[in-house]
């Protein structure tokens, strides 16, 4: 467990150059790919939202170690995985290591395991990648005549990764008899700001929800002002509120006065969010923000398939990779998230599973105040890696 051309002419001589290949796309801008899409097809609902991209990420490069022809490059476009699967695995090792080290100074923990029906002869090839290069725990299973009991398992080591967060990832009757391999990703993070909010400040406030009603929460504060990196777009007051050691924080991105969250995000995408963090530049910043805690849960399958990889829930799915036949398909994806933000930092946790079944079936400062609905996510600064990503509709709602 381990835890962003020039182009060049020579008219006087007649020559010309063939155009730059484009560049290849940096490891966690790959792994972010996911956060922007699923962000878009769950945001519509008027409810809170969170999610570990980097979760996402993490489970489906798993199942796509395994997946073959048209039903492979599905996959690969939705979470902008590379064809050969040693820059899939180079890239995953890069951002694992890369977390080590921006996780320092908080608790950052990641693990994999995967679940193989034990009567089902898998490829030796594909389980020993699993291992080898995503570090993933090998654990056997009687899905065919104890699926109840192998499903308990799997969400009790998923509990245990994530301390408790993630409680129930698979719900009852997820798993069956045609159940022959579950992949799951756990992530847990917490850590502490590197200058807390006063808890002696924290008080009632109003906080206006997206559907115009006002609710009293409690707010965050901190006496005068501090030196945080502060910018604004068209769009966004935007702040990054650093944690203790390391390179990890937490970007808020509050709609300006007068635009709503859902059109002040419409269309954000990995350039889109390079702009805002472009923007940031430090400078005296005072900062309110409630106090929030909720969890949210899902279920991939349609939202996968309308994203573009529906080929992996049908029959004509191909994971020959795995097994040496085309009889696995993704029969249920889930993934479930909790998060916790208070005066001394956030606790964030996350859970991915995937089985595979048989086919059968200016004030001289800036001021940002939080008290309407906002986007947030957590960050790796050095690299851009988005761990995880929400917005707040309601701080009073635990879902």
């Amino acid at each position: 467990m381990t835890l962003l051309k020039t182009s060049f002419a020579a008219a006087a001589l007649g020559l010309g150059l063939a155009a730059a290949p484009a560049a290849e796309p940096a490891p966690a801008e790959r792994a972010n790919a996911i956060a922007f899409k699923f962000y878009a097809r769950e945001a519509a609902k008027p409810a809170n939202l969170f999610f570990s991209p980097y979760s996402l990420h993490s489970a489906f490069a798993m199942a796509y170690e395994g997946a073959k022809g048209p039903t492979a490059a599905q996959i690969a476009a939705v979470f902008s995985f590379p064809p050969q699967a040693k820059k899939l695995r180079a890239s995953v090792k890069t951002l694992n290591d890369g977390l080590d080290a921006a996780a320092k100074g908080a608790q950052l923990l990641q693990a994999n395991a995967f679940w193989a029906e034990q009567e089902y002869k898998f490829l030796p090839a594909y389980t020993g990648a699993l291992t080898r290069h995503y570090k993933a725990e090998a654990k056997p299973a009687n899905f065919k005549t104890a699926a109840e009991v192998s499903r308990r398992a799997i969400n009790a080591w998923a509990e245990e990764r994530t301390k408790g967060r993630i409680t129930g990832l698979f719900p009852e009757g997820a798993l069956n008899a045609l159940t022959r391999l579950v992949l799951v990703n756990a992530v847990y993070f917490k850590g502490n700001w590197a200058a807390p909010f006063a808890k002696g400040l924290t008080g009632e406030a109003d906080f206006t929800r997206g559907d115009g009603q006002k609710i009293k929460v409690q707010m965050m504060g901190f006496s005068g002002t501090r030196d945080l990196e502060y910018g604004e777009t068209e769009n966004f007051q935007l702040v990054r509120l650093p944690y203790a050691g390391g390179s990890l924080a937490m970007l808020v991105a509050l709609p300006k006065d007068g635009k709503k969250l859902a059109d002040a995000a419409a269309g954000l995408s990995a350039a889109r969010l390079a702009e805002m963090r472009a923007v940031l530049a430090e400078q005296k910043t005072k900062v309110f923000l409630p106090r929030f805690s909720f969890g949210s849960g899902f279920d991939l399958n349609g939202p996968l398939a309308e994203i573009g990889m529906p080929l992996a829930f049908t029959d004509a799915a191909d994971f020959s990779g795995m097994d040496g036949t085309r009889r696995l398909y993704i029969q249920r994806a889930v993934h479930k998230a909790f998060v916790e933000v208070n005066e001394e930092g956030t606790e964030a946790a996350a859970a991915t599973g995937i089985a595979m079944g048989v086919k059968s079936a200016n004030f001289g400062f800036a001021l940002l105040r939080a008290d309407r609905p906002f986007l947030f996510l957590i960050e790796d600064v050095k690299s851009g890696l988005v761990l995880f990503m929400g917005k707040v509709e309601d701080p009073n709602s635990k879902e």
